[in-house]
């Protein structure tokens, strides 16, 4: 009798180190959005976080001792949009997650920081699915499924009248035009990747399974310019249509990804900064409005990004644009336009502190200056408001 009884209990302790021996399911997280998503901060600009003390902590979990990027040990990645035209050659991007998988191999998103943060807080394997086209929009191109049927509208019809359009032409033009391609090519490639994950993560066991994680939506800039679709964006709830578009989008990348409560942080678009025009004020409500539905709540959040804007960087970025005339004069005058004489004449408008602050910049506003101080932050925001959804659920 003792023997068997032994043997019952040395068998469930075989069976509980088993279980906790099991590798948990790797952990996906999926990126789409537009060109923000994809990442317009060039690797030039990390060195400008140092000098911040908001940001040089960050950038210590940047890079390696040497200066050069991080490559994280347990994170993977696949990325589609940011190579290629984005229609016809679509090229896939995969490895190990470090800079350069940003729009261009020199730059960064926040996949970078995102997943640097997701990786210390998680301590497990991690997978980012990045789908993020420049230029797309939600009323068109990301238009989730199961939206009302586009329209002409109220402006375009008006516009038309006008130019003796014929009516029934631009509303049949309109009927016919495709809408929600990106939708669907984000879909399909999420699709894609978990049917063969080994293709991505080598080690990844199918045994040991996955789990979707978590979603993040960073995008907005051609919505927010659209003023043929959001026709009284002057007035507050203008972009009402944006808000019953995304909580639509919400749903069905859910149904379509068979995972109903799946974690959904949304980037509120932040460019502008904390003084904000009219437009853009009635813009972010609209974004983060789906956040505060009672269906959604404990599982969406609204992550603002106005509050990680540079005000001072745009300030100085705005009197460089302001100082190409006369920089374009001087260079033509010596005969030498060369990238090199041109910003040593422009260097000449500034402080030796405000150009060394200029070498942060590396694109436009729309872009969140290329800044990494910016972007970088934004980005560990995101995954800070993943892994609380993810407690509370």
């Amino acid at each position: 009798m003792k023997w068997m009884m032994a043997a019952v209990i040395a068998g469930l302790m075989a069976g509980c180190v088993s279980l906790a021996h099991r590798p948990k399911p790797l952990k996906v997280f999926i990126l789409a959005g537009q060109s923000n998503m994809q990442g317009h901060v060039n690797v030039s600009t990390f060195d400008a976080m140092a000098g911040d003390p908001k940001t040089a902590a960050i950038l210590k979990d940047m890079r390696n001792a040497d200066g050069t990027s991080i490559v994280c040990k347990n994170v993977w990645i696949s990325s589609i949009g940011c190579a290629g035209d984005g229609w016809k050659d679509v090229i896939e991007q995969t490895g190990k997650l470090t800079a350069g998988f940003g729009a261009s191999t020199d730059e960064i998103g926040p996949e970078f920081t995102f997943g640097i943060y997701m990786e210390k807080t998680l301590n497990e394997p991690i997978l980012i699915i990045k789908t993020a086209w420049g230029g797309r929009d939600l009323s068109s191109d990301f238009r989730p499924p199961s939206a009302e049927p586009y329209v002409a509208s109220k402006k375009s019809v008006d516009w038309a009248k006008q130019h003796n359009e014929d009516l029934n032409a631009l509303h049949e033009r309109v009927a016919k035009t495709p809408r929600g391609v990106f939708y669907r090519h984000m879909i399909e490639h999420v699709r894609k990747v978990l049917g063969d994950i080994k293709r991505v993560v080598p080690d990844y066991d199918p045994n040991q399974g996955y789990e979707i994680a978590g979603f993040v939506w960073f995008q907005g800039f051609n919505d927010y310019i659209n003023e043929w679709y959001y026709e009284d964006r002057d007035q507050p709830g203008g972009y009402a249509m944006y808000s019953k578009l995304l909580t639509l989008f919400i749903r069905d990348v859910r149904k379509d990804l068979k995972s109903p409560k799946m974690p959904f942080v949304i980037g509120v678009m932040g460019i502008d900064g904390m003084k904000p025009g009219l437009h853009m004020q009635h813009f972010r409500q609209a974004m983060a409005a789906p956040a505060s539905l009672p269906e959604f709540k404990g599982n969406v959040v609204a992550v603002q990004t106005a509050p990680f804007w540079d005000g001072d960087l745009e300030a100085l970025e705005a009197r460089m644009d302001a100082c190409w005339p006369k920089v374009d004069a001087t260079v033509a005058a010596e005969k030498n336009d060369s990238w090199e004489n041109k910003m040593k004449h422009m260097a000449k408008n500034f402080t030796p502190e405000e150009w060394k602050r200029l070498q942060g910049v590396s694109n436009g506003g729309y872009h969140y200056l290329g800044a990494a101080k910016i972007i970088a932050p934004i980005g560990k925001a995101f995954a800070e408001a993943m892994a609380e959804l993810r407690k509370i659920r």
